[in-house]
């Protein structure tokens, strides 16, 4: 069948190792929407994060954010869909990193919000391109707001591993838990993850799942890449991700994303 709709990762997919977006992806992506095919990103990446890359490609398709926990309109800014961490396992996940003794932080009102300026805090602040907002306590902050997202970054990587491992064996059936990078441990709403929201983008626009394109490199697209009728893995993509997708393009810092799409949609 035809794509109408085309999903976009962001970090190590559409970006390049300087966190921009090629003049060849973005011609490619213009030629797209040209076309009457609708284009959207789909990232872990928060909203306010997001939003500079979807302007500067015109996209006036619902972003999917957090993981797929928060879906929202560009232009009208209405939210399609809305998952945020349940307030008890929130408290305990944490609590959880806390007491493993690694940096983490959660996401408050599109806010990146955490305790204290660590050396990973400020990484992923400049990598996001948003500020930290500080507060005492975290955890205290889940009395009054909703948390979208729980993160920890560790570049210990097998303590990462350990830990997502005791996070899906005592909360797998209740959480999403999930690595975009290696180093990023990522807690979600069960419910919030990139393939239950790219659904719901697609049935907002009457388009069926075989009708879609995916591209993604990580852990966190493997859902969306099998969701899609045509699921797309980065020449950079990890193994089991180029495993899960019915094509494998080049890597982001060979403009895979333009290659991807003047193959299959042009």
């Amino acid at each position: 069948m035809p794509i109408k709709l085309v999903a976009l990762d962001l970090d190590d997919t559409l970006l390049d190792s300087g966190l921009k977006i090629s003049e060849d992806c973005v011609r490619a992506i213009q030629e797209v929407r040209q076309r009457g095919i609708r284009v959207t990103i789909s990232t872990g990446r928060m909203y306010s994060s997001a939003l500079p890359y979807a302007q500067q490609l015109e996209i006036d398709v619902p972003l999917i954010t957090y993981q797929g926990a928060w879906v929202k309109n560009t232009l009208s800014g209405e939210v399609l869909y809305f998952k945020p961490v349940p307030r008890k396992p929130a408290i305990e996940v944490l609590k959880y990193f806390k007491s493993a003794g690694v940096h983490c932080h959660s996401y408050y009102n599109d806010q990146l919000v955490m305790e204290s300026l660590s050396a990973e805090g400020k990484f992923y602040s400049q990598l996001a391109g948003v500020e930290i907002v500080l507060v005492d306590d975290l955890i205290a902050r889940l009395d009054t707001e909703d948390a979208m997202k729980i993160m920890a970054i560790s570049h210990d990587e097998k303590q990462l591993l350990d830990m997502e491992r005791n996070l899906k064996l005592n909360y797998g059936d209740n959480l999403h838990i999930t690595r975009s990078k290696p180093y990023f441990l990522e807690v979600m709403h069960v419910q919030a993850n990139k393939a239950k929201a790219l659904e719901v983008v697609a049935r907002h626009y009457g388009i069926h799942r075989q009708e879609v394109m995916a591209i993604g490199d990580s852990y966190n697209d493997l859902e969306m890449i099998e969701w899609a009728g045509l699921g797309v893995a980065m020449g950079n993509a990890f193994e089991p991700v180029k495993e899960a997708a019915d094509f494998v393009t080049t890597s982001n810092e060979e403009e895979g994303v333009a290659e991807a799409l003047r193959r299959f949609v042009l």
